[in-house]
């Protein structure tokens, strides 16, 4: 299998898979055992459903409903883009005659909607709004599943824990808040087996990007109105926007502010003069000179000294991205990266930092699998030669012109080929 989270290989009998599907599940819950084919996110979201006490036969509980599920539903955060899910996803659902759904980080379905026939289908195993359609309540299906493990799944036939639900087919993704990275739902489209395909799972993973850059835009993250704002990355001089002023800092400036919002409890002079110069010959009387002109440029108030430190807090938009990271929202956290911190600078300590939030996002974006987020880095001037990156885009989006480029750095970098996936890289299916 290319990408795990796909549920059908290219070129696969959707009956045939189905069929040995069936048989699988049948084994899984009578002896507890995972046969092939089964993808390893099913057997773990199985093993997860069977733990949760989860039977084969069981129902979704209605647990919303009439003026309470309207009252919900207007206080969610997703109600503020649900237009845009109606404008993305509407006419596809409706046409193909298949569901638009959104459930809440909970797995309670809020907006079920499309084509009338197949929401009559879906209403008689409970596939309604104000319905429970966590993994913890009805097993493996693409909404529950997605806000459970946080990524974008798709579910086939008989991949479904529950029985009545294997007729389907769905594929969802989770919407996270873009300011916190909390998971506030996902939304999932779900008819018949022409979904198990990899572009539905691309598309549900589209929206939800989408929604998230909606709601950015509606609640943008903003420090408070007294908060200074500092902004290093992608430039090599730094903006700090402090009192209405928006100051262009010098490369040292740039330097020493970033040290300094770093260590809000301050520096001393020997602990910066370490941290900005290579040169161990350069004097504290230099340091002092330096700080000296940047309390100038600030104004009076802002700058401290013994120990050297900021008297308020100051937002900057490395923190943003760390902050981001630290809450699994990867995603956001690569939509707030504008590039390397302070690339230019050669200070040691902005140097171990700049590698520091790189290598974090990096690997991030990697175990993530997202191939727009790949290819988003592998395609900016930080990641063009990013071997790693490039490995990792060959595996989930294996086209002529990544291979190419994927061939062409190795070369260049004398790098072996044979890391786990090059098969794919070459066009064929690794064993």
């Amino acid at each position: 299998m290319t990408d795990p989270w796909v549920a059908l290989e290219p070129g696969a009998d959707p009956a045939e898979h189905a069929r040995m599907l069936r048989r699988a599940h049948e084994t899984f819950t009578e002896a507890g055992t995972v046969t092939r084919p089964v993808r390893s996110v099913v057997a773990e979201s199985w093993r997860r459903s069977a733990r949760a006490g989860v039977g084969p036969d069981g129902t979704a509980s209605v647990e919303l409903v009439d003026g309470d599920l309207g009252a919900y539903r207007a206080e969610h955060p997703l109600a503020r883009v649900m237009p845009l899910f109606r404008e993305l996803m509407g006419t596809f659902a409706a046409d193909g005659e298949h569901l638009l759904a959104v459930c809440d980080a909970n797995g309670r379905l809020l907006w079920v909607e499309g084509h009338p026939a197949t929401r009559r289908d879906a209403g008689r195993m409970n596939f309604v709004p104000g319905a429970r359609w966590a993994e913890t309540a009805m097993g493996t299906n693409a909404p529950g599943t997605a806000v459970a493990v946080d990524r974008p799944v798709q579910v086939f036939a008989a991949e479904h824990f529950i029985r009545r639900v294997q007729p389907w087919t769905c594929a969802a993704a989770p919407v996270h808040d873009p300011r916190t990275g909390r998971v506030l739902g996902a939304v999932d489209i779900t008819g018949g087996d022409g979904l198990a395909h990899p572009h539905s799972l691309g598309f549900v993973q589209a929206v939800a990007r989408a929604a998230e850059s909606q709601l950015a835009l509606l609640t943008p993250e903003r420090p408070g109105a007294d908060t200074p704002e500092l902004t290093v990355l992608g430039r090599d001089e730094a903006h700090l926007l402090t009192g209405g002023r928006r100051i262009r800092l010098s490369r040292r400036h740039s330097e020493i502010l970033v040290l300094l919002a770093r260590h809000p409890e301050g520096l001393t002079g020997d602990e910066l003069l370490c941290a900005l110069y290579e040169d161990e010959s350069v004097t504290p009387v230099t340091l002092r000179a330096e700080l000296a002109r940047l309390r100038r440029v600030l104004g009076p108030g802002l700058l401290a000294s013994r120990p050297y430190r900021l008297t308020v807090p100051v937002e900057c938009d490395m923190a943003v991205v760390e902050r981001r990271l630290e809450t699994g929202a990867v995603t956001a956290a690569a939509t707030a990266y504008a590039g390397p911190l302070l690339p230019g600078s050669q200070a040691p300590a902005v140097v171990r930092l700049r590698h520091r939030l790189a290598e974090a996002l990096r690997t991030a974006l990697i175990a993530r699998r997202d191939p727009d987020l790949l290819a988003d880095w592998a395609h900016a001037p930080w990641g063009e030669d990013d071997l790693d990156v490039w490995r990792a885009l060959a595996v989930v989006r294996p086209t002529a012109t990544v291979r190419a480029r994927l061939a062409a750095l190795e070369g260049e970098l004398g790098a072996p080929a044979d890391w786990p996936g090059a098969a794919v890289r070459r066009g064929g299916i690794p064993s």
